[in-house]
């Protein structure tokens, strides 16, 4: 009696597996895909600036250019620096597709000495939403 049960268990669970649409397949139709998700994207002309050599207490400024080549408004929610030394500038309005934006650093090199490299992480609704911009900049004593 136990085995016609069991017989009967077995035969019920292969019934109820092939009865799937899919056959435990994922068809490319059940996908969903995100061709229509508005998503900005970076497109910088450099993520590093090399200053050369500058006089300790000497203050340097670059600006990174960049295009949203995404199809959705680019928003920057934030930039910050890896330390106090350097300071980022980035626009607060929506970067529309197709334009441009920019982003200045200042780098202040009161107490610095010799090869300095700084990061200055960008984030924003694109993806990845991290990106990270780079200065460097060697400091000469007197």
């Amino acid at each position: 009696m136990k085995a016609v049960y069991f017989i009967l268990l077995i035969s019920f669970f292969a019934t109820a597996c092939n009865s799937e649409k899919t056959n435990g397949r994922i068809d490319a139709s059940d996908i969903e895909t995100t061709s229509n998700v508005k998503e900005p994207k970076f497109e910088f002309k450099e993520s590093s600036w090399d200053f050369g050599k500058i006089k300790q207490g000497e203050r340097v400024e670059h600006t990174f250019r960049f295009k949203n080549v995404g199809n959705g408004d680019l928003i920057i929610s934030s930039a910050a620096a890896s330390c106090g030394c350097t300071i980022p500038d980035w626009p607060k309005e929506p970067i529309a597709p197709g334009e441009e934006g920019k982003i200045k650093v200042e780098f202040n090199s009161a107490g610095k000495s010799d090869m300095v490299t700084k990061d200055v992480t960008i984030l924003a609704n694109t993806n990845p939403v991290k990106s990270v911009l780079q200065i460097k900049v060697f400091v000469e004593v007197d």
